[in-house]
Order: C-alpha cells, then sequence, then structure tokens
C-alpha cells in the first residue's frame, strides 16, 4: 500500500483547499520545499495537482515536475490537474511524471482517454471526485451526468487500470477516509484504487490496510501531513503493520 503525500499547487505556491474551495486556502510554501520535506520523511510518491489547471482547462503551473525531478531525483511522481491533450500528457512524462492522472478530459473526451491510454500505457490513471456519489469536474466546481459506479465502470471498459477516488465532502475536513465507498469501488470493478480525501490519522490508514484487498493501490495523504496530525514514518510503519 502506497502513501501519496498531496503537493496542491495555486498561484505556484503550495497550498491546501477546504472541499476544493479556492476561496477557503491555506499556503504552506513552495511545492519544491513541500517536495523536499516528504522525500526526506521516506516518500517513494508524490501526488501533484496543478489546481489552476484544474479550475483552468490548461496547465498552469509548467516546469513543476521538471523542478522536482532534478530536487527530488528518488521521487516518483503523479501529477494531475488541467491535462486536456496529448501534448500536455507527453511534457508531463518528459519532464520525469511517472504517471498523469486525467480527471475531466476522461470523462468528456473519449477519444483523448484512449489515445492517451494507447500511446502511454502503464502511465495514464483517472481520477474519479465524488460528492454523495455524483461525479464532479472542473475542479470540483461542476456536475458531470453519470454517478461514481457508472463512470468507474466505463472507464474500465475503456482500458484504464488504476483511479484516484476522492471523496470531496471528506477533503481537508479531517473526517476520516471513505473507507465504505472506497471498498464499493474495488468491489464493483476490476481497477486499482488509490483512495483520497478525508485521511485524517494513522487510524484511517490502519482501515484501509484492514480492507488486505489486493487492488488497493494507496492513499493520498493531504491536510493532515500539513498540519501535523499524520507523521509520515509513522504511516509508513502502518502500511507495513499487520
Amino acid at each position: 500500500m502506497i502513501l501519496y503525500p498531496a503537493i496542491d499547487i495555486l498561484g505556484g505556491r503550495a497550498v491546501r483547499l477546504r472541499q476544493g474551495r479556492r476561496e477557503d486556502v491555506t499556503d504552506y510554501g513552495t511545492p519544491i520545499g513541500m517536495a523536499r520535506r516528504w522525500v526526506r520523511a521516506g516518500a517513494r510518491w508524490l501526488h501533484v495537482v496543478d489546481l489552476d489547471g484544474a479550475f483552468e482547462g490548461r496547465r498552469r503551473n509548467l516546469g513543476v515536475i521538471r523542478d522536482m525531478k532534478r530536487e527530488c531525483p528518488s521521487v516518483r511522481i503523479q501529477t494531475g490537474g488541467g491535462i486536456r491533450d496529448i501534448a500536455t500528457v507527453e511534457q508531463l512524462l518528459d519532464e520525469g511524471a511517472s504517471r498523469v492522472v486525467l480527471g475531466t478530459a476522461a470523462v468528456e473526451d473519449r477519444g483523448f482517454l484512449l489515445r492517451a491510454l494507447d500511446r502511454f500505457p502503464g502511465r495514464v490513471a483517472v481520477g474519479i471526485d465524488a460528492r454523495d456519489g455524483a461525479v464532479r469536474l472542473e475542479g470540483w466546481t461542476k456536475s458531470a451526468s453519470v454517478e461514481t459506479l457508472e463512470l468507474a465502470r466505463g472507464m474500465e471498459v475503456a482500458g484504464v487500470e488504476l483511479v484516484v477516488y476522492t471523496d470531496i465532502s471528506r477533503d481537508g475536513e479531517f473526517t476520516g477516509v471513505n473507507v465504505d465507498a472506497t471498498e464499493t469501488l474495488l468491489d464493483a470493478t476490476g481497477l486499482r484504487v488509490i483512495a483520497s480525501g478525508g485521511v485524517a490519522s494513522v487510524d484511517d490508514i490502519a482501515r484501509l490496510r484492514n480492507l488486505g484487498h489486493p487492488r488497493l493501490d494507496g492513499a493520498v495523504i493531504g491536510k493532515a501531513l500539513y498540519e501535523g496530525r499524520i507523521d509520515l514514518a509513522e504511516a509508513f510503519a502502518v502500511t507495513r503493520a499487520g
């Protein structure tokens, strides 16, 4: 089970938003500084999101992945936000990303999704962001006319192997990860799943680990890390326990 410290970028800064609201933001410094911090704490992967790109539909914080890899060459990076065309996917992978996470475009442009999966096998995941079972798009600002499981099954049919599932209602709220919804997604599909949203303590990590599901890839940890509620070394120890 992989732990993915999150680095969300808005206006060139590492931030956390509460339930994805752009006006409810906390600044934590530079993205490169955060990358160094989590890698020093033992992170093997980072989850990097260009929030400007997610809101505006076009990647804005260009060069960040390249700079992170230059400073932290050992870490692997998955990145999303504002990825709408093959050229952007190719650029991010060339800059050092190990995996890209497609969001809005994967839902609204099936042709683009299929081309990305074909050209970059094993390096494309899809983000499924939902509130009360309903999928949200464009930085969580727009409703999609599809439910979570329907979308997940459609992604699987298209050839997607890995999804990042985020319960928006829990994001930044310290209310606990939605283990039940994550398990439902795992049981209803053949997808590998990364759980995101609401991870508040090492107990949440343990609850996910205790599912014992072979296709639970890991969990994204955001605000709980930044606020000191989770010690990353302790969290890593929990993933290895049992």
